[in-house]
């Protein structure tokens, strides 16, 4: 009996130990908690980021607060207080100041701008939409590869008067067949005599993406002609196991806010 009581006497001082062991050996102490602050605002010494404040809490959580030109350095800013050593997380509550733009004209911009983006790298098989709503930037839509994806994020991330910026974009499995798929459609639409004339600009071709052998077409065509045509050339590649005919004709307009690159 006396051995019983012995053992549960240590039982319990052992547990009374180990539960105030976190509490002494895990828990940050104030002046850790100042040299981490210390540490994350040296890594924010930077002229974008005059205005940025950071604050951690006992719980090595990182708060940023204050604002930045562009949403790049909000984003940067968040980064970099994360790979802080002891930071186990970041609260971004840095707002984005700059120019204001209307969503309209914001929206219309960054099409512009993203039409050219990877011209040259076989942009013609990327279809990524833009939609805004309060400064808000969303981007959908396909990638044919996560370079098409990053550029687009890059460019949009950049440019002023951008708030924020969700990335909804679907990167294309890697397959060999549907790069060869694509390449087939390429050649199936744009060597339509009715057709070609949408290679001269490459900022507005017919864009083409593909998934596992399904095609989607994207982009503006004249006239419903072009579009029947389009669909009816790319219906015919060999391999092709449906046509999402998604060409919009000139002068129809699209869901407000909303268009693709």
């Amino acid at each position: 009996m006396m051995r019983f009581s012995r053992t549960a006497a240590m039982t319990a001082v052992l547990a009374g130990a180990l539960t105030s062991l976190p509490l002494a050996a895990w828990s940050a102490s104030p002046q850790d908690d100042a040299n981490m602050g210390s540490d994350v605002q040296k890594k924010l010494d930077k002229k974008q980021f005059s205005n940025v404040k950071a604050a951690v809490d006992s719980n090595g959580i990182v708060t940023l607060t204050g604002t930045v030109d562009l949403y790049e350095y909000k984003a940067d800013a968040e980064r970099r207080a994360a790979k802080v050593k002891g930071v186990k997380g970041v609260r971004d509550e840095i707002e984005v100041g700059g120019p204001t733009v209307s969503d309209q004209e914001l929206q219309q911009k960054l099409v512009e701008k993203l039409q050219y983006d990877r011209v040259g790298y076989g942009n013609v098989f990327n279809a990524i939409s833009v939609s805004v709503q309060n400064g808000m930037v969303t981007l959908a839509g396909h990638a044919r590869t996560y370079p098409d994806r990053d550029s687009a994020m890059g460019l949009v991330s950049t440019f002023p008067g951008v708030k924020g910026v969700n990335d909804e974009i679907e990167v294309d499995p890697t397959s060999l067949m549907d790069d060869q798929t694509r390449v087939a459609v390429a050649r199936a639409v744009y060597g339509d005599p009715a057709l070609n004339k949408y290679a001269i600009n490459p900022a507005k071709p017919i864009r083409i993406s593909v998934q596992n052998g399904h095609v989607s077409l994207y982009g503006v065509v004249d006239n419903k002609g072009d579009k029947d045509i389009a669909g009816i050339r790319a219906n015919g590649v060999p391999g092709v196991f449906s046509v999402e005919n998604n060409l919009m004709v000139a002068g129809q307009e699209p869901s407000e806010h909303s268009s693709t690159k």
